[in-house]
């Protein structure tokens, strides 16, 4: 393989997808069969302690394939994309100065936007007065409050943003306040520039149906695996519902039924429907990206040996 460093584009792989549809195991094959390194761009599998509700890779699941964004956080930090697009070009360095190739792997759709086009999130000067007042009405008013707000000046970022992710709701409207234009407007434009990689980006499905059928399997193998228990344990340590990662899927349905809210049943049931819309949110935003490669499943019959036949005669040898 020629040196990395050598080329002007430097190679990046993406394989990404909705939730259970199979990342994780095929992400191990390909980083054995190119000599990669595998980039989590993933917005939970950063926490440690969170792991059983994130379906994080386990080590020896690695099978010593280098890993990075993976259990680099307490569940109390800050996460968000800035950060994770700094992270990832730290990583993305690490991993061309050993002449790997780096594999973004993980659902999250706008974090791998992020790195691939190298959107700029430069923030305007930071206004105090303003934040606090925001901050003041989330406090006052309650969170979706300050998330209809935003809808109402910039709906795309609504959808985007949780109205439970306050922090980023006011970097939205701050935005908007400042500049007199929506932040997503801003995003869009960052998204039509060239990518500085030469890059393969490959999307894995399968039937809905299936698809369905496999998160509602994953959902109780968490169960099995002792979900309650380590949300029990965040909790203890002072991890609290106001986190934006205790809001993740499969933790704040469980903190519901913990704090008496609703039965067990009920939160097994809006964690499984959740997740089923959360899988669909991502085909959503994946559709939508461009230069994308679909992978269908079925058409490779499941066999991953197949699939990754694929992938690798997609990037062609001048990739490698």
């Amino acid at each position: 393989m020629q040196n990395i460093s050598d080329k002007e584009k430097k190679p990046l792989l993406i394989l990404t997808g909705p939730t259970a549809v199979g990342k994780t195991g095929l992400s191990i094959a390909l980083a054995h069969a190119v000599g990669g390194a595998v980039i989590s761009a993933d917005s939970m599998q950063v926490y440690r302690g969170m792991d059983i509700g994130t379906a994080k890779i386990r080590p020896e699941e690695m099978q010593g394939i280098p890993h990075y964004l993976v259990d680099i956080l307490e569940p109390d930090e800050e996460f968000h994309v800035v950060r994770f697009q700094a992270l990832a070009r730290e990583a993305l360095a690490d991993i061309y100065r050993n002449n790997r190739i780096p594999i973004v792997v993980g659902g999250t759709g706008f974090y791998i936007q992020a790195l691939l086009y190298d959107i700029d999130f430069t923030e305007q000067d930071e206004d105090t007065e303003l934040r606090k007042e925001y901050e003041r009405l989330a406090r006052e008013m309650g969170a979706h409050f300050l998330h209809e707000k935003l809808r109402a000046v910039d709906p795309v970022s609504a959808e985007a943003i949780h109205e439970n992710n306050i922090k980023r709701t006011i970097r939205a409207l701050e935005f908007y306040e400042k500049s007199g234009q929506p932040i997503s407007s801003h995003n869009e434009r960052e998204r039509h520039k060239e990518s500085p990689y030469d890059f393969r980006y490959f999307v894995l499905n399968d039937d809905r149906d299936r698809l369905y059928e496999q998160i509602d399997r994953r959902v109780d193998l968490m169960l099995e695996q002792g979900l309650i228990d380590e949300v029990k344990n965040l909790r203890e340590r002072g991890f609290n519902r106001n986190m934006v990662s205790m809001q993740g899927i499969g933790y704040k349905e469980i903190l519901s039924w913990l704090d008496g809210e609703i039965s067990y049943e009920e939160a097994v049931r809006i964690l499984k429907r959740d997740t089923r819309h959360f899988a669909k949110r991502q085909l959503t935003w994946f559709r939508r990206e461009r230069d994308v490669i679909w992978i269908n499943k079925p058409d490779f019959g499941y066999q991953d040996d197949r699939i990754l036949e694929y992938i690798l005669k997609k990037c062609g040898n001048s990739f490698f």
